[in-house]
């Protein structure tokens, strides 16, 4: 397979060709850019290239492609890019199904990998790599937060809907780990389903206090319109994929008022982040969403790391990771034993302001937290 036009043009926009940079950081970026999740993955890259280009100088160059949401793909790409393409980095990888069948491979090879997204728990947990840095979290975290916000508010009978897949898994495991109530339901859908009526009726029926769910991107804003229409009543509380800035516009009034948890809000008062929520605006004429940040966040992490050590180092490039020492638009967070972050969880709220539907920050729900499979990593 030949490089995408992006993967030209990303060269060319950040002067990264020719024989200026006589041995720049290689990175291939392998993203969702087409069908369903294309919007997730161009938030990633939009933000990762943002924080290329506002670092003007820098020795990186991105190879950017599309792994079209299928494993058997990702794996042809990751292979390519590690032995033709010599990259010392790869990242974008959206799905933990497509995690899991790229990185235990790549990370065997010597290659680092970034993950501005995926954290299934077996990455965290047992098969840990001091080559593999997840920037953004370990997927239960979300819902972990989710649970002790229900059980917080009282909740005691609370319905959970996900798509059966590694994410949607981790998900469910991670909401029940901190939620102390009852469960009025557990339903896994198709990946990709766009119809919810028969879950909707057996939410309807179920007796819930409230509805847990986590379903991404169009699924997500198929669900959303679906359960509004259907005048069920019940409150909807999901880990902040579900509620996120790429499609809060089309779910639209559907989405007012729902409780979700993140690490990351457009709102968060500090100055990396209002400094990039400007820049992103400014940029792509929209807001970003937590996965802009994280894409943004990812190559900081990389930027900081080329600052104190070469790549062609790889023990001194793997601690200059560790260090994490740049401003993360979430704020204050370490990397634990398991190179996974420890950080806060926040409670968000969706609203409109402005004629722009986003969500605004009410609390913090866990403080300093680390995820539950740590403990399971061999690495100190």
């Amino acid at each position: 397979m030949k490089k995408t036009a992006a993967t030209a043009a990303c060269a060319l926009a950040f002067g990264l060709g020719g024989a200026a940079l006589a041995e720049p950081v290689k990175v291939g970026m392998i993203t969702t850019l087409s069908g369903d999740g294309a919007g997730i993955g161009v938030e990633v890259r939009d933000g990762f290239m943002l924080a290329l280009k506002l670092a003007e100088g820098n020795e990186v160059e991105v190879l950017v492609e599309d792994d079209g949401r299928r494993p058997d793909l990702a794996v042809q790409i990751a292979d390519r890019m590690i032995q033709s393409e010599d990259v010392d980095i790869l990242t974008g990888i959206l799905w933990s199904n497509l995690a899991m069948a790229v990185v235990p491979g790549a990370v065997a090879q010597g290659t680092f990998y970034l993950s501005p997204n995926a954290g299934p728990s077996a990455l965290a947990g047992r098969q840990c790599n001091e080559n593999y840095f997840n920037v953004a979290f370990q997927t239960d975290m979300l819902a972990e937060a989710a649970g002790a916000y229900a059980t917080e508010e009282g909740y005691e009978k609370v319905f959970l809907l996900a798509p059966k897949y590694p994410a949607g898994v981790d998900t469910m495991n991670g909401f029940k780990s901190f939620y102390k109530g009852e469960l009025a339901g557990e339903l896994y859908t198709k990946l990709g389903q766009t119809d919810y009526a028969v879950e909707i009726a057996q939410i309807k029926a179920s007796g819930a206090d409230a509805v847990f769910f986590f379903l991404p991107g169009g699924m997500g804003i198929a669900f959303v319109k679906q359960y509004a229409q259907s005048e069920v009543g019940i409150e909807l509380l999901g880990p902040g994929w579900s509620f996120s800035q790429e499609i809060l516009p089309a779910m639209g009034d559907a989405a007012l008022g729902a409780k979700n948890t993140s690490q990351w809000s457009p709102d968060l008062d500090n100055a990396a982040n209002m400094r990039f929520v400007a820049a992103f605006q400014a940029e792509y004429g929209r807001l970003p969403s937590a996965f802009a940040s994280q894409g943004y966040d990812t190559a900081n992490l990389i930027l900081s790391a080329t600052e104190s050590a070469s790549v062609e180092d790889p023990a001194a490039f793997r601690a200059a990771l560790k260090a994490a020492d740049f401003a993360s638009v979430r704020g204050d967070f370490r990397f634990g034993n398991n190179n996974h972050p420890i950080q806060d969880m926040y409670l968000r709220e969706v609203v409109k302001e402005g004629g722009q539907f986003t969500n605004k920050v009410i609390r913090v729900v866990l403080e300093d937290h680390q995820d539950a499979y740590a403990a399971e990593c061999p690495m100190q």
